[in-house]
């Protein structure tokens, strides 16, 4: 009995492969093809679901879980071309001479194609920058939130919104920039950047004394981060020739049209460059409020007796 059944089943399938030809048209060998690649792309399918499962299990942690599901992709996406390809094209020996050919044609046609995915392997190896890296490229800026096999993503900072702060704007940009145009990262290497403060006092204030406040503001900004990013400085020389010789905060003075003008320099992390500025200001307004001798310059238009005003060795006799 069981061996009646046995030879009852291959005659079912040669039944139900001679029905689908009559019907369609395909040969035996294709419709085995297509059952072969059927089952494999459902159990590789299967296995990377379960994977993704049991990793979302086992952490809650973003980045680790992004890592993950990028690299089962990748693993999936290798799978599928060269298990398919030996199926369709009888053998890896096949498959590599198609490639050897197919590449041949392709190579002018998809240019642009295979200039990103150059790109894309150029940036897995090389890392100019890494999720959540703060880049400048092709006039855009943005934090890096995702990276593919032909284009990164970036959430837009800056633009309309001062002071690098999130525009909301999500920019796809082709991984074939990388070659073709100038990037900046905030992050790789020193985290930090210097940033400039303009102050503009009046001609008649007390320019030495408002200079000196804005010295002390600005020591006690920094003071918080010194030491980490004398940290950072030591381990970036490491890798590249980065050397600061001062990292401690300076004011510089000069004039213009409506008056002393005392910039402040000092370092801040790329991402805290609002607030920052936020703390000095208030702290500026804060202290000049306090002097009777200090007053913030803006355009003007007065008249000026240099009989009455000048000083005796300027004066018209």
């Amino acid at each position: 009995m069981m061996l009646q059944a046995q030879e009852q089943v291959p005659n079912d399938m040669n039944r139900v492969v001679e029905f689908i030809y009559n019907l369609t048209g395909v040969s035996p060998n294709v419709q085995s093809k297509i059952f072969i690649s059927l089952i494999f792309i459902v159990v590789v399918w299967i296995v990377r679901k379960l994977t993704i499962r049991f990793i979302w299990k086992r952490t809650y942690n973003t980045k680790v879980r992004y890592q993950w599901k990028k690299t089962l992709t990748y693993i999936t996406i290798g799978l599928y071309i060269v298990i398919l390809g030996s199926v369709w094209l009888n053998g890896l020996k096949s498959l590599s001479t198609f490639f050897g050919l197919l590449s041949a044609g392709i190579a002018i046609s998809l240019k642009d194609i295979l200039t990103n995915i150059a790109g894309w392997i150029y940036i897995l190896m090389r890392k100019p920058f890494v999720l959540g890296d703060r880049i400048e490229i092709d006039g855009h800026i943005g934090d890096v939130i995702d990276i593919h096999i032909f284009r990164f993503v970036i959430l837009e900072v800056g633009n309309w919104v001062d002071a690098h702060q999130s525009t909301g704007r999500i920019i796809y940009i082709p991984n074939g920039k990388i070659f073709t145009k100038p990037l900046a990262n905030f992050h790789s290497g020193f985290k930090y950047i210097w940033n400039e403060l303009p102050i503009l006092v009046t001609f008649e204030s007390d320019w030495k004394k408002a200079k000196n406040i804005l010295s002390k503001i600005a020591d006690t900004a920094i003071e918080m981060v010194k030491d980490t990013m004398e940290d950072q400085i030591r381990d970036a020389s490491q890798k590249y020739m980065i050397r600061f010789g001062v990292l401690t905060p300076t004011v510089y003075t000069s004039v213009r049209d409506s008056g002393v003008l005392l910039t402040i320099r000092y370092v801040c992390d790329p991402r805290k460059k609002r607030s920052s500025e936020q703390t000095i200001w208030e702290n500026v307004l804060v202290e000049f409020g306090k002097c009777n001798d200090i007053d913030f310059a803006y355009p003007t238009q007065r008249f000026y007796n240099n009989q009455a005003e000048g000083k005796s060795g300027t004066k018209n006799e």
